[in-house]
């Protein structure tokens, strides 16, 4: 105890050097009392309470220092090979000669016919001998089959059933239709990561078709021809150079120009104009892609008749289309993409007659005054495409304005003023989505007026309310009576526009517009096979136009009701192999009653669609 104390004592009052020695030596003497008292304990000490001398774990007593490491043993191995010096090493990289075919050093090797793993053909890898050149090559075979039955009017001259005197003969009819399209492609520059620096492109069209109806004088002009035909022909569908002019950004922002025969989609749904075109394009995209836009002038090419491919063997229409548009992601809200367009048709046609393949008159169409004319039309459009949280949505919106030189009705100038609109809103429950159609195409309530108030496209294609499915928008319904070789409406079209021809006629605002509402569903039952079911009602706007060109007092607006179903097979859950099934049934209200009756009763009419598309 004494010596415990003089030992503090000198710890408070001694020099930095002796305080250190006086630490070390209480920490002993504290180590050797603990000692003492482990061998011996106390009496009072309960026997089921051991006192751990030990400090805690972590920590140390002041004063003490820690044991050293142990001192570190070299290995000992006689048979390693020395690491090699660091001059055997590259400063830099290793470089590889054709980093796309290392894969084929470890055995794994692509052979020419498959379009699935790597292969040259498909654009791949590089072509050999060169570092960012690479060729594509695409080919598609697209094979339709299509019974269907549609109001045909009996030709004046003659009918395959003599002693008929009704207006629409037999309904039924048949279309076979086989296209082939060849696709090559040579592009420079990685395309995986950023926009190619030049591209060639070309694709031809080889379209066979057989067509099979039960009166004369609707496949041909002429009588004497067979109701069946058979077709050939082969149509430039794309030819343009791409050439990227610079990047604007490090995220690969750019400017690019396109010329040459091209596809274009003037909205997202193909409401407007959807064709492969002669045209000049400038597009890019800014802020990481948030802003696209396109500036773009097309000259439109004839179509073949009977295949709707381009003829480039035909001279130039002069029908011009100059379009304007921009998009922004994620405006009004995020996940929809808006779209603003300003699309000018301008149409100098009225010196030219054009026939078609068959003989008919296409332009000027054989409906009122059938005179040549032109046109300049203005379309400004707001179009919207995306998700708001779980809702996806589809929506458009165009103005049509502008000036027909000549009237059908009045034979002078008429000012054109029209509207449309349609949306398309789904939710998805798993693997079902719900879908519901609506569409407005204003009409023209006052044909003798100079004022046009029916909408019409340029060349539509709409992906919309069941698409090709639909018996209204697949097959076109003559309008016999008020216009010879005129449609009610265009095949792939949903417009009621008296058109002579989609492809080849012109547009036409004195029409009885259109107005469509519908619901749908797609199921997935599995990743290979989907079913659809599609319900359309379908009305005019105003069928003013009608009563005129067929003299009658009252048209109903009533159209009917447009019942699809349909079966899409992907055997190997990719879009190479595609197959689909699809059977339609229009149940005529009274509207189409009145503008089709007929003594053969026919009260229903149906499309049926068997579909094969094999893609490389």
């Amino acid at each position: 105890m004494r010596s415990g104390l003089l030992l503090a004592l000198l710890l408070v009052t001694a020099p930095l050097a002796q305080r250190a020695m006086a630490a070390d030596l209480i920490g002993d003497l504290i180590d050797a009392a603990a000692g003492s008292a482990a061998a011996d304990p106390p009496a009072a000490a309960a026997p089921d309470a051991p006192v751990d001398p030990a400090p805690l774990e972590g920590r140390r007593r002041p004063g003490r220092r820690p044991a050293l490491p142990p001192a570190e043993i070299p290995p000992r191995n006689p048979n390693a090979v020395s690491a090699p010096p660091p001059e055997a090493f590259p400063t830099d990289q290793l470089p590889i000669p054709d980093r796309w075919r290392l894969i084929e050093a470890v055995g794994v090797h692509s052979r020419w016919f498959d379009p699935y793993n790597q292969n040259t053909l498909k654009g791949d890898r590089p072509i050999k001998g060169t570092k960012d050149w690479f060729f594509s090559l695409t080919g598609v075979s697209d094979s339709v089959i299509e019974p269907r039955s549609f109001p045909i009017p009996v030709s004046i001259q003659t009918t395959s059933r003599p002693g008929s005197n009704d207006t629409f003969g037999r309904a039924n009819s048949l279309v076979v239709s086989q296209t082939i399209l060849t696709g090559l492609a040579l592009t420079k520059g990685s395309t995986a990561f950023k926009p190619p620096e030049l591209e060639f492109r070309l694709t031809l069209a080889f379209n066979y078709n057989y067509v099979e109806v039960p009166e004369r004088r609707v496949l041909s002009v002429s009588p004497s021809r067979s109701p069946r035909r058979s077709d050939a022909f082969v149509g430039v569908q794309e030819a343009f150079v791409d050439y990227h002019i610079h990047n604007v950004s490090d995220r690969y922002d750019f400017d690019s120009i396109r010329v040459g025969i091209q596809p274009f989609s003037s909205d997202f749904r193909g409401f407007l104009f959807q064709d492969n075109q002669l045209g000049v394009r400038l597009f890019g995209d800014r802020d990481n892609n948030r802003w696209q836009y396109n500036l773009a002038a097309f000259r439109r090419i004839e179509k073949d008749t009977n295949s709707g491919l381009n003829d480039v063997g035909q001279k130039l229409r002069r029908d011009d289309v100059f379009i304007a548009n921009l998009y922004r992601q994620d405006l009004p809200f995020p996940g929809i993409t808006s779209q603003v367009s300003l699309v000018y048709n301008r149409n100098r046609e009225a010196g030219r007659i054009q026939v078609d393949d068959n003989g008919f008159p296409v332009r000027p169409a054989l409906i009122g005054n059938i005179r040549v004319r032109d046109y300049d039309v203005v379309y400004i459009g707001y179009n919207a495409d995306g998700h708001i949280g779980r809702l996806n949505l589809t929506a458009s919106a165009y103005s049509a304005t502008g000036r027909d030189r000549n009237s059908i009705f009045t034979s002078r100038p008429a000012r054109i003023q029209s509207w449309f609109a349609a949306v398309e809103p789904s939710y998805d429950f798993n693997w079902i989505r719900l879908r519901g159609s609506a569409l407005y195409a204003s009409g023209d309530r006052k044909p003798f007026d100079n004022k046009e108030t029916g909408f019409d496209a340029i060349l539509e294609n709409p992906q919309f309310a069941g698409a090709d499915t639909s018996y209204w928008i697949r097959q076109s319904i003559p309008f016999a009576g008020g216009g010879r070789a005129v449609g009610l409406n265009g095949r792939n079209g949903v417009l009621a526009d008296l058109r002579s021809s989609k492809d080849e006629g012109q547009s036409n605002f004195n029409n009885p517009g259109t107005i469509l509402l519908g619901g749908g569903a797609d199921i997935d039952l599995t990743p290979r096979i989907r079913l659809s079911g599609n319900i359309n009602r379908l009305w005019f706007d105003n069928t003013a136009t009608l009563q005129a060109l067929r003299n009658e007092g009252s048209i109903p607006k009533s159209l009917g009701l447009d019942y699809s179903a349909s079966v899409i097979w992907r055997p190997q859950m990719t879009q190479n192999l595609v197959f689909r099934g699809s059977v339609a049934i229009f149940d005529p209200g009274s509207g189409f009653g009145d503008l089709f009756s007929n003594s053969g009763g026919d009260s229903r009419y149906y499309s049926v669609l068997l579909n094969a598309i094999l893609s490389f």
